[in-house]
């Protein structure tokens, strides 16, 4: 949140701070967890400043300061840290700023919401020593901590310690009192809609609660009851993300909408995910009273070909707009004539593309100007006359040429023209055709930058069931070539062999994103400084064949991504694990948090890890004790990660989910 952390530093700087270095994650407790004690009241007053004296703003300031120093939260260096009250950071994280005071400083006249009411918390920049200040009705309390890491530790042993009868009684405090906020009971409901411990009969009561829920592949019944759901919401995101839904489903969910808005909506969206209907809905749809309900059903997949003839005759032009390139192969000439001479000049040009893709465009007609904005698209993959192509290829701009460069039907000698044009993005255009040999490929001179994103190459993907095309192709000059390859989810052994030790890292990672076969070493190896995609968050560590023994030899490696793998070694120990939970790297902390063999004393410090990830991972571990958990879920910080707590009791979840509803059922629908 840029604006928030302009504010803040702003503020700072009015209070007589200066901000020293970038904003980062300090390696100390975080801000939230400094603020606890101080603002619960927990820790006796180290001072304390009453009334409304007119000295009171520098009476504060010199007490601040004389604990500041006399308690080591202020460095020789005179650097400390810093977090003021208010949403500075709005969802993400809090995070202290590193100042240091200047010759005019006013800690106690700025940081509040007015002068002499200042509410902020200060800590030494080795996180061991805290100084809070805060405003309560006439009096300001100055509470000063020392021994931080020693007092986390005593704090998660104490509250590690917990009776079956003490966890009992946890469980009930969690639902007493007042109702939870809006805010929390929607985390709840997020929460609970991922916690692998609800009973899926459970989990269909949070429909219309939660929008997660949509995302998870439900039973029959329960996607029939967001078909028919009161809220349109609910029903458009059954359509945009639900991986169950059927033929008939679909079907019965589009015609069903008396909206004509949701009607094209929803028909969009199956158009989208190329979700079949039945025949008699695709026939309905084609006869839809809305126009674009009907340009819409164009792009359904598997649309019977009477249908598309029918669409390529509609009533309104943007449909026959849409309908021409599917339908054409289905045409008889008088319809095809019909289309070339339509009175509307979008049908025209979709007639003349897809006719000059069996008949050789002339100049005349790229000259007339009636493609406008789609000439682009005839000279990428119109057939074009010979005359035309080479006055392109000699004399078009380079847009153009580079266009020519992509177009399917060019002339061999006209190809090899341009892999010698003085343009660098044509040579690379012309260096992707599945038409050159190797041997042309690599003499095409072009700059290849390895970071770029980039795309498999359609002809290389349709090759992957061939081997010896992959065996070809993987020797290619080219380096897309070769990624493209890699993409393949099965290849030959010397195929692997070859593409694991290749140059570009790049190849390697597709490797072992995509391909089953590849090799241990190899994955192992892109380990070292690949973390997973979104696409393939899991690898290449979830691959098969990623190595699960002889781990321990990297216990103690400097690289934090290999120290790490130790704790997947089946010989690994419960005292790696907390080894592992106190080790300078946050990314070994992480691991160790997510070790079921954690204890429940290090779960509960890990809580306040100083990064993110770390607490969050925390949050979750299944030995954490009970009430512990409740505290998580009344906090909105960590609300929804509680509430996906295996612990939790089904009994709970059910009186949760009691206290989530009504809130929801009284809300007004759209």
């Amino acid at each position: 949140m840029t604006g928030g952390r302009d504010r803040l530093v702003e503020l700072l700087e009015r209070a007589g701070l200066e901000v020293v270095g970038e904003q980062r994650t300090e390696e100390v407790l975080p801000p939230r967890a400094a603020w606890r004690p101080v603002a619960s009241g927990e820790a006796k007053p180290t001072a304390t400043v009453r009334g409304e004296s007119p000295d009171r703003v520098s009476e504060l300031n010199d007490e601040w300061l004389r604990i500041a120093v006399s308690s080591g939260v202020v460095a020789e260096d005179g650097i400390f840290l810093i977090d003021v009250a208010g949403d500075w950071t709005g969802w993400a994280p809090r995070r202290w700023t590193r100042v240091k005071l200047t010759d005019r400083w006013d800690l106690a006249g700025v940081l509040g919401e007015r002068p002499g009411r200042p509410d902020f918390v200060t800590l030494s920049t080795d996180g061991s020593a805290l100084l809070g200040v805060t405003a309560e009705e006439d009096e300001v309390r100055l509470v000063a901590l020392d021994r931080i890491p020693e007092r986390q530790e005593a704090a998660a042993q104490e509250a590690a310690r917990e009776t079956p009868e003490e966890r009992a009684v946890a469980w009930a405090t969690l639902l007493r009192g007042p109702a939870p906020s809006a805010r929390l009971r929607e985390l709840w409901a997020h929460g609970l809609v991922r916690n692998p411990a609800m009973p899926e009969a459970l989990r269909a009561g949070l429909l219309g609660l939660s929008h997660l829920l949509l995302w998870r592949p439900l039973p029959a019944e329960v996607v029939e009851a967001a078909m028919a759901h009161p809220d349109w919401k609910v029903r458009q995101l059954l359509a945009e993300a639900q991986p169950n839904i059927t033929s008939e489903q679909w079907s019965r969910l589009i015609l069903g909408e008396r909206n004509e808005r949701y009607r094209w909506i929803l028909t969009l969206l199956a158009a989208d995910r190329r979700a079949q209907l039945t025949e008699a809905a695709c026939a309905q749809l084609t006869a839809d009273s809305s126009a674009r309900v009907r340009e819409e059903t164009v792009r359904l997949h598997g649309l019977p070909a009477d249908l598309l003839i029918a669409l390529a005759g509609d009533a309104d032009p943007s449909v026959r707009a849409s309908a021409c390139r599917a339908a054409w192969p289905h045409l008889e000439g008088p319809a095809r004539t019909a289309l070339l001479d339509d009175p509307d000049g979008r049908v025209r040009v979709r007639a003349l593309l897809r006719y000059h893709q069996d008949h050789p465009m002339p100049r005349s007609v790229l000259d007339s100007g009636e493609l406008g904005n789609e000439a682009d698209d005839a000279l990428r993959n119109c057939h074009l006359e010979r005359v035309l192509a080479r006055h392109l290829a000699e004399h078009g701009d380079a847009a153009q040429r580079r266009l020519l460069a992509a177009n399917p039907h060019l002339d061999p000698d006209l190809v090899l023209r341009l892999a010698q044009d003085p343009e660098e993005s044509v040579r690379f255009e012309v260096s992707k055709r599945p038409d050159l040999t190797e041997e042309q490929r690599a003499g095409v001179d072009f700059d290849f930058d390895p970071g770029a994103h980039c795309r498999p190459l359609d002809w290389v993907t349709a090759l992957h069931d061939d081997p010896d095309a992959m065996r070809r192709l993987a020797a290619s000059s080219h380096p897309l070539v070769r990624r493209s390859v890699a993409r393949a989810r099965r290849l030959p052994p010397d195929v692997v062999a070859r593409l694991s030790r290749d140059e570009d890292r790049v190849v390697q990672l597709f490797l072992a994103e995509s391909c089953d076969d590849a090799p241990a070493e190899m994955l192992l190896r892109v380990w070292q400084w690949w973390t997973g995609s979104l696409s393939t968050p899991d690898r290449p560590h979830g691959h098969p064949n990623f190595p699960r023994r002889d781990l321990l030899r990297h216990a103690d490696d400097p690289n934090p991504r290999m120290r790490r793998l130790a704790l997947d070694d089946p010989e690994s120990t419960d005292e790696l694990v907390e080894r592992f939970s106190r080790d300078g790297d946050e990314e070994v902390r992480y691991r160790a948090a997510t070790d079921r063999r954690l204890t429940p004393a290090s779960a509960v410090r890990l809580l306040d890890d100083p990064h993110e990830r770390v607490r969050r991972a925390a949050a979750g571990h299944p030995r954490l004790p009970a009430r512990v958990v409740v505290r998580l879920l009344h906090d909105p910080d960590t609300a929804e990660t509680a509430a996906q707590h295996p612990s939790l009791p089904v009994p709970v979840m059910e009186q949760m989910l009691q206290r989530i509803k009504p809130a929801a059922e009284a809300a007004p629908g759209p």
